[in-house]
């Protein structure tokens, strides 16, 4: 027997952080949703009681650093399973992007082996679990459009955005997370309207929750890497209603609600930017 699952990439609509907390962490409220870019897991089980994760990409790792792998091992290790399970990834979501494509992996293994092994653990069991390998996973694990608070580990589902076309530009660069958190001034941000965006999305208001989107992540990243702010001005002229970096980026996203325009803004930053997709929302 050889079980699909689907790990779909993560855009967020705020990223807020409250203050460090004491184990050394931040304290963040993101919300977050689900888009149509997806990584392709396949878990196939073996006789032999061991993890192997295989997948082309020179960027990522296929031993135990790699977020799925320790899905496996932390789920195994849990519910002490003596079995053992072969991981494909097929990857489409860029890497190191601000997109959650690890975490999503991650949290793709974690449903997978749920079902593979017949376990029947619940979907807030699972996620609890997640939140050892990262802080994106909880959240990766409900597969849904939510607001996640404390590391990320504690997850309030909300109601899906509005139908619309996302716009993903990625420049040629990696972003290091534990770098960007590291360098974050919490004296000069302006914090997001968490209200504001749950009531534009209760609402089903587009344009109120274009007007609301806000990252406090974006300016740091902005200052390491000023080619992430060019990208975001063109997705602005090129006429996206709302844009905004994605997680600590380097991924500028735009929200567009008719095809033809999302289509011409693709278009236009194709010759810009090397990786560009257009995509639905999900959430």
């Amino acid at each position: 027997m050889v079980l699909f699952e689907r790990a779909p990439a993560k855009i967020n609509l705020s990223l807020d952080i409250l203050g460090k907390r004491d184990d050394g962490y931040h304290e963040v409220e993101m919300i977050m949703t689900t888009i149509d870019l997806s990584d392709r897991i396949e878990l196939h089980p073996l006789d032999q009681d061991r993890i192997d994760v295989s997948l082309e990409s020179r960027y990522v790792p296929n031993d135990e650093r790699n977020l799925a792998f320790k899905a496996a091992q932390i789920f195994k290790t849990m519910y002490n399973i003596e079995k053992g399970v072969h991981i494909k990834i097929e990857k489409s979501i860029p890497v190191s992007a601000g997109l959650g494509g690890g975490s999503s992996d991650a949290a793709a293994v974690l449903r997978g082996l749920n079902r593979l092994w017949s376990m029947n653990i619940p979907t807030e069991e699972l996620a609890a679990l997640g939140a050892h390998i990262g802080s994106d996973v909880p959240f990766c694990v409900h597969n849904s459009t939510a607001i996640a608070k404390g590391r990320g580990e504690r997850i309030e589902k909300l109601p899906s955005p509005p139908s619309c076309w996302v716009i993903l530009a990625k420049p040629n660069i990696g972003v290091s997370t534990r770098t960007i958190f590291q360098r974050f001034d919490m004296s000069c941000i302006t914090h997001p309207s968490t209200s504001e965006i749950i009531s534009a999305l209760e609402e089903k208001n587009f344009i109120k929750l274009c007007n609301n989107l806000g990252n406090v992540l974006e300016s740091v990243t902005i200052k390491l890497h000023p080619e992430v702010q060019q990208i975001k001005d063109r997705m602005k002229y090129a006429g996206s209603a709302g844009v905004l970096m994605s997680g600590s980026g380097p991924t500028i996203y735009g929200l567009v609600q008719h095809e033809n325009k999302a289509r011409r803004i693709y278009n236009g930053l194709r010759g810009f930017c090397e990786e560009v997709y257009i995509v639905r929302i999900l959430g």
